[in-house]
C-alpha cells in the first residue's frame, strides 16, 4: 500500500446532501481553481446562493439541466493535486433515478466520501434512520469492493455544530456498516458551504480531534492493482485482429487488446479459448515498440506461431492456466431499467471485449435496502434494485470473479429490443 499514488474517489449519498458543494469547496480551498472559475462561483447564470456567497456546485454541475434543476444528473470528473498527492474526483448523482451513474463512477474508485445531511434525520430515536439512498449507495460500494469510506456529516452549522447529533449519525452509520460488512470507515463533521473541516480544522467544532477531510484523503493507502494481478494467470481478451494487406510477402496477423492480468513472454505456450487450441507467442508489440515480455495493464499486439481462427471476444491464456470457459454465472446486479427484469426474455451480456446472448435462469434474492435482509419472494428486479441472479450464456466466456479482478469479473446487461443498458453485474462464481 502507498500514499504517493493517484487517489480516485467519489462523492455519494442522497440528493441535496451537498456533494457538488463539497467538491467545489475542496477545489476552492486547496487553490485548485483558475481565476475565471472563481469568478463564475459568484456571478454564474444559474447561481443558487445569496449575494456574496459562492455557488460551489457550479464547478461540477456541468449540464444545463443540472444547473437549472439544482441536481446532479451525470458523473462529473475533476482533477486536482496537493503537495502530498494527486486526486481524481467523481461527483456522482444522489437522485434515485440516476443510481446507474453512481455505479459507473464508483466502479473505478479507491475510496468514497458518503455525505449525510444532518438536518434531514429524525433525532427522536437514539439511533436515527438513514435515508434510503444513503443505504443503497453503501450497499453498492460493498458490492464494488470500495476499499475506504469516509462518512462526511454535512450542514452541522444548521444544528449549532452539535457533537451529540454527529455522534448519533456515527452510531447509525456504524450499524449500517456492520450489517453490510463494510470496513475502513472514517467519520468527519463538516459544513461544505462554509469550509468547516474541509481543508483546515474548524474552530466551530473543537470537540472533533480528527483530521479534516483533505488530510484524510491524502493519508489513505491505495493498493497497486497491477502488482496484485501480476501473480494471477495471464488473461488477454482479444479486442481486434490486425492484418496488413494480406499478400504472401507480408502476411502479418496480430491480436490486439489489453493484458488484464498476469504476464506474457515471447516463446510462451498459450491456449485460445473457448476453442481450446494451443500455439506459441512469436512476438509482442506495445505502442512503444517490440518487447520480449509484457505485464498486466499493458496494451499489446500479440503474434502467434500458428494460423488459428481467432476473433474479437476470444481470450488468450497461458497454456497451463486454470482459467476455463464457463456458461453458467452467479452474479450480484444493480438493475438500471424502468422495465423490470423479465426472465423469459433474452439479454445481451457484454463482458470485456465480447457480447453474447444470455438468459436469466433465476433470481436468488433481492436486497431490501431498508432492512438489509435478503428477500427470496421475488422473481424479478425493479429499477435500482440490488440482487443476486443466475445466468446462462449462449457462448462460453473466460472470466474471473469480481473480487479476483474487477476488469474481468464485471459485465453489463443490454436489452436486445431497446439497446438500453439494464443492469451492471459483478460475478461471484462461474461454472
Amino acid at each position: 500500500m502507498s500514499t504517493d499514488s493517484v487517489l480516485r474517489f467519489i462523492t455519494a449519498g442522497s440528493v441535496d446532501d451537498g456533494k457538488s458543494t463539497l467538491i467545489g469547496r475542496l477545489l476552492f480551498d486547496s487553490q485548485s481553481l483558475l481565476a475565471d472559475q472563481v469568478a463564475a462561483l459568484y456571478h454564474g447564470k444559474h447561481k443558487r446562493t445569496a449575494d456574496g456567497v459562492p455557488d460551489f456546485a457550479q464547478l461540477t454541475d456541468g449540464l444545463a439541466a443540472e444547473r437549472e434543476q439544482g441536481i446532479t444528473i451525470d458523473v462529473a470528473y475533476r482533477y486536482f493535486a496537493t503537495p502530498a498527492r494527486k486526486f481524481i474526483i467523481a461527483d456522482t448523482p444522489g437522485h434515485e433515478q440516476y443510481t446507474r451513474n453512481m455505479v459507473t463512477g464508483a466502479s473505478t474508485a479507491d475510496a468514497a466520501v458518503i455525505l449525510i445531511d444532518a438536518t434531514r434525520l429524525d433525532y427522536s430515536e437514539h439511533t436515527p434512520a438513514l435515508l434510503p439512498q444513503t443505504r443503497r449507495h453503501s450497499a453498492i460500494l460493498k458490492l464494488l469492493g470500495t476499499a475506504h469510506i469516509i462518512v462526511a456529516v454535512n450542514k452541522l452549522d444548521l444544528l449549532d455544530y452539535s457533537e451529540e447529533k454527529f455522534n448519533a449519525i456515527k452510531r447509525a452509520y456504524s450499524k449500517l456498516a456492520s450489517a453490510l460488512d463494510l470496513h475502513h470507515i472514517s467519520y468527519v463533521p463538516i459544513c461544505a458551504l462554509n469550509g468547516d473541516n474541509i481543508v483546515t480544522a474548524s474552530a466551530h467544532m473543537p470537540w472533533y480531534q480528527g483530521q479534516p477531510l483533505l488530510r484524510l484523503l491524502e493519508s489513505l493507502p491505495v493498493a497497486n492493482r497491477n502488482s496484485q494481478l501480476l501473480s494471477a494467470p495471464a488473461l488477454f481478451p482479444v479486442q481486434r485482429v490486425a492484418r496488413l494487406d494480406g499478400n504472401s510477402a507480408d502476411d502479418f496477423r496480430g491480436y490486439q487488446g489489453r493484458l488484464e492480468q498476469g504476464s506474457l513472454c515471447v516463446g510462451d505456450s498459450v491456449r485460445i479459448e473457448p476453442a481450446g487450441q494451443t500455439s506459441t507467442i512469436t512476438a509482442i508489440y506495445t505502442p512503444a515498440g517490440q518487447v520480449e515480455q509484457a505485464q498486466a495493464g499493458t496494451v499489446l499486439t500479440i503474434v502467434l506461431a500458428d494460423d488459428i481462427d481467432i476473433s474479437r471476444g476470444d481470450s488468450i491464456v497461458a497454456a497451463d492456466s486454470t482459467l476455463q470457459p464457463a456458461r453458467n454465472i452467479s452474479a450480484s446486479v444493480c438493475w438500471f431499467d424502468s422495465k423490470p427484469l423479465n426472465a423469459t426474455r433474452r439479454y445481451w451480456l457484454k463482458h470485456t471485449t465480447q457480447t453474447v446472448y444470455t438468459r436469466i435462469r433465476q433470481v436468488d434474492y433481492l436486497l431490501d435496502v431498508q432492512s438489509l435482509n435478503h428477500r427470496q419472494d421475488s422473481d424479478s428486479l425493479q429499477l435500482n434494485d440490488i440482487g443476486r441472479i443466475q445466468l446462462s450464456v449462449q457462448k462460453p466466456i473466460v472470466a474471473t470473479t469480481y473480487q479476483a479482478n474487477p476488469a474481468t469479473g464485471a459485465f453489463i446487461l443490454i436489452d436486445e429490443a431497446t439497446n438500453h443498458t439494464v443492469a451492471a453485474g459483478m460475478i461471484t462464481s462461474l461454472a
